[in-house]
């Protein structure tokens, strides 16, 4: 299998409650989206928004289940101001902040926020992965 990701598809509860949240954060919505599925172009894949009963139906699985989702999303930028001033961006547009920025136990810089659906997002500054003039992380060959 071709070593890639094209698409990271959220099953959430309100789609038009997380459409306006990933606005409120400056995500630009392509016109490709419908009523009932949200797509925006991040990199060189696409992060969409589905509702979740509709994408556990797509996927033949049960929409139940709370608590830890068992992944987060990492958001990594280029210094550990720009950790602060991004959480305050998602909490300012209705994110929940889960926690602080923080040195990191590995030596970079961390804290986490969740989206209105509680999807976990960590926003890093990692001194060991530049990030590149397109802000795409480079991890070591």
């Amino acid at each position: 299998m071709k070593q890639a990701i094209s698409f990271v598809t959220l099953g959430v509860v309100d789609l038009e409650r997380s459409r306006r949240f990933y606005q409120a954060l400056g995500w630009a919505e392509s016109s490709g989206s419908q009523t009932e599925v949200a797509f925006f172009k991040v990199g060189s894949i696409v992060f969409a928004l589905f509702g979740r009963q509709s994408l556990a139906d797509d996927a033949n699985v049960s929409a139940e289940g709370s608590g830890f989702p068992g992944f987060s999303i990492s958001h990594n930028v280029g210094s550990e101001s720009e950790v602060e001033s991004t959480l305050q961006e998602a909490v300012t547009a209705g994110g929940k902040l889960v926690r602080s920025g923080e040195q990191a136990p590995w030596g970079g810089f961390r804290g986490y926020f969740a989206d209105p659906d509680g999807f976990l997002w960590e926003v890093c500054y990692n001194p060991f992965f530049a990030l590149d003039e397109a802000g795409d992380i480079q991890l070591p060959k």
